[in-house]
């Protein structure tokens, strides 16, 4: 008898283990002040997993960790974790986030509010500011904070540029359109958010720090994501064009040097 099994939920990390990521790196910042924060990780992902092609993990953590010069080499080298032991427990981690988000852009969802749907974590940054108290704050006046998504966006788009060739648009007029409307969804929410703040995302006492045209661009991104994933996967992997060597006219001398015309030697 064959029992139909439905394939094993991936593990969703926990608040604890995203903020044990964040501790990595924090510390991969102390020796390359250029390493990013999860959020923008996280977007990066997310277009990794939505690409063209898949790409493999040297190759782009070689691009999302790439570590300062190497003093005695001049030489970049890639992820600056402090030990093996490190490395290893974040692309644990790397990896089981990877499945969720793989996970949930596979559910067939009608609503983000499903549960089984792709959720980012992204932060409200202005909004954690709001939230301290005033002697803190003030320390903090002047400084730009990111809009509501904004580092997430800004990671997918990272990914994309990194990789234009898989994200080149294809041969389709109507793939064409829905590639380029997908990634305007997302280039809008690299931009600042300006319109009037109404909202406030994660805490419902909070002070307002988003605005509804905000948030709803939120959405439409992650809708777009969904989107990609779905036309690259109907599309299938880009093709290579392949160059074919131009053979010699057949009246022309042999390309082996005999002497004889092409047609007398290796063309008869």
């Amino acid at each position: 008898m064959t029992t139909n099994t439905a394939p094993a939920a991936a593990a969703t990390l926990s608040p604890e283990e995203f903020d044990e990521i964040d501790s990595i790196l924090d510390d991969l910042r102390q020796r390359f002040d250029e390493t990013p924060q999860w959020e923008f990780c996280e977007g990066f992902m997310a277009a990794l997993i939505v690409c063209r092609r898949a790409i493999p993990q040297p190759e782009y953590l070689a691009v999302l960790l790439d570590s300062a010069d190497d003093v005695a080499g001049n030489e970049k080298t890639q992820g600056a974790f402090a030990n093996a032991a490190q490395e290893a427990r974040f692309l644990a981690l790397w990896q089981r986030r990877w499945d969720d988000i793989e996970q949930g852009l596979a559910a067939e969802v009608e609503s983000l509010d499903d549960e089984r749907a792709y959720h980012p974590e992204v932060m409200d940054v202005r909004g954690a500011v709001a939230a301290l108290p005033e002697a803190e704050r003030a320390e903090m006046a002047g400084e730009v904070l990111p809009s509501f998504a904004q580092v997430w966006a800004v990671g997918f788009m990272y990914a994309v540029e990194n990789w234009p060739d898989e994200w080149q648009p294809p041969r389709d007029k109507e793939a064409r359109k829905w590639l380029d409307d997908a990634l305007q969804r997302l280039v809008a929410l690299t931009e600042d958010d300006e319109d009037e703040p109404t909202l406030s995302v994660f805490d419902d006492e909070g002070v307002p720090t988003v605005s509804v045209a905000r948030f709803n661009a939120f959405a439409d991104a992650v809708w777009a994501i969904y989107d990609l994933r779905e036309m690259w996967r109907n599309i299938g992997p880009r093709v290579e064009t392949l160059h074919k060597e131009a053979l010699p006219g057949r009246n022309d001398p042999c390309h082996c040097g005999s002497g004889k015309k092409f047609k007398k030697c290796h063309g008869a």
